[in-house]
């Protein structure tokens, strides 16, 4: 069967319909409208250094694949850190931007990346994927291609087509079939449990009140107030309002809030902050966060403890909280490891890059056995390994 591929610059050149046929199952962050809404609002696109380079494959049937793709000019916003390959790129003399990547901006999700009609054999697509794309790669001058947080399945068949597995770890929350929250909290340990109960008794105390919002109840007035708090955050800690405008989330509440999650925090009737998360019928996705006035315990009460309520409530299995953060562990999110995927053009930097992620590899193994060990979890407990 003859496949046609090519590039696409913009959402807008494909039928939105035809898209989402293809990303049904594949949760949020595929969904045509989240990623037309970061086009739409230039947070990718123009000056962002992310120019969307979308992939489209068609065969006599019609759309066959698609693949969110980009064209990046630099290494921000993506979560899979390669600034070091870029100034190894550079002490060689060659340029190590623009190079290719297929992932979600500024969404450090694992998920699909290659979206497939059902009756196409997806590991030999992938084989043709690859090939076409190393092959852009010499003729554009692309210096590497970068398929990040896929899915262990897609990761391992890429292996033998030399695209390097690079592992790394975040922390994920699983749902154990707990009742509520207090059935949750009574797999820790004595002393772990009064911490995390003192934590939240001490917030409620204080006469805060929280409220969580999703589909119809959300409302434009809403996400106001999200990107205020949102913004000030990013202010404080960054010097800039952060990667997403008010166009970008206003956009979403118009188009996808029923996979929506607002949860705010009052005091006296004031807002002091607020989490915007993601869900599908299986995980739960903590993106963004924003707080007015900084109160001890407000971001876990918010990020965490919130998210996990709402599993519960919902019957969701995952609660990805997003990047880093080993104070994660002691609320009961475990190591878990991602996967991302690698090619570099240029032979000799690709050995090295394949030697530095198998001695990476290793030292993350022992990381991820070590974090287990701050888990706080009672002796006996049921918790991954």
């Amino acid at each position: 069967m003859d496949l046609k591929f090519s590039f696409i610059d913009s959402l807008k050149r494909i039928c939105p319909k035809a898209w989402q046929k293809l990303a049904a199952d594949a949760g949020p962050f595929l969904h045509y409208h989240f990623l037309s809404a970061l086009e739409a609002s230039q947070c990718v696109g123009g000056s962002s250094g992310w120019q969307p380079k979308h992939l489209l494959i068609e065969d006599n049937l019609g759309i066959a694949a698609v693949m969110p793709l980009y064209e990046k000019w630099h290494s921000y916003g993506e979560y899979v850190f390669d600034f070091a390959w870029a100034d190894a790129y550079a002490a060689q003399g060659l340029n190590y931007y623009p190079k290719l990547l297929a992932g979600i901006p500024f969404t450090p999700v694992p998920g699909d990346r290659l979206l497939v009609r059902a009756d196409l054999n997806v590991q030999l697509l992938w084989q043709d994927v690859v090939r076409y794309l190393q092959q852009q790669c010499q003729l554009q001058h692309y210096s590497s291609i970068h398929l990040l947080f896929l899915q262990q399945a897609d990761s391992d068949q890429l292996q033998p087509l030399n695209c390097v597995q690079r592992h790394s770890i975040q922390f994920h929350w699983y749902n154990r079939r707990y009742h509520n929250f207090g059935e949750f909290v009574a797999t820790f340990n004595s002393r772990k449990r009064k911490n995390l109960l003192k934590e939240r008794r001490k917030l409620a105390d204080s006469g805060l009140t929280f409220r969580r919002l999703s589909g119809a109840d959300l409302s434009a007035a809403d996400m106001d107030d999200f990107y205020q708090c949102y913004c000030n955050t990013y202010l404080k800690r960054s010097g800039h309002t952060g990667y997403l405008n008010r166009a970008f989330f206003n956009a979403l509440v118009q188009s996808m809030p029923e996979q929506m999650l607002l949860v705010q925090a009052h005091k006296n009737q004031q807002l002091l902050a607020c989490a915007l998360l993601f869900y599908d019928h299986i995980c739960l996705y903590g993106r963004y966060w924003g707080c007015i006035e900084e109160v001890d315990g407000l971001h876990f009460e918010l990020c965490y403890y919130q998210g996990i309520e709402f599993c519960i409530e919902k019957g969701l299995l995952v609660f990805n909280p997003g990047t880093q953060g080993e104070h994660k562990l002691l609320r009961g999110f475990e190591p878990t490891l991602c996967f991302s995927n690698h090619w570099l053009a240029h032979d000799r930097l690709h050995s090295a890059v394949h030697n530095f992620i198998q001695h990476e590899k290793q030292q993350l193994a022992s990381y991820k056995d070590n974090a287990m060990q701050f888990l706080p979890f009672a002796r006996g407990s049921q918790h991954s390994g």
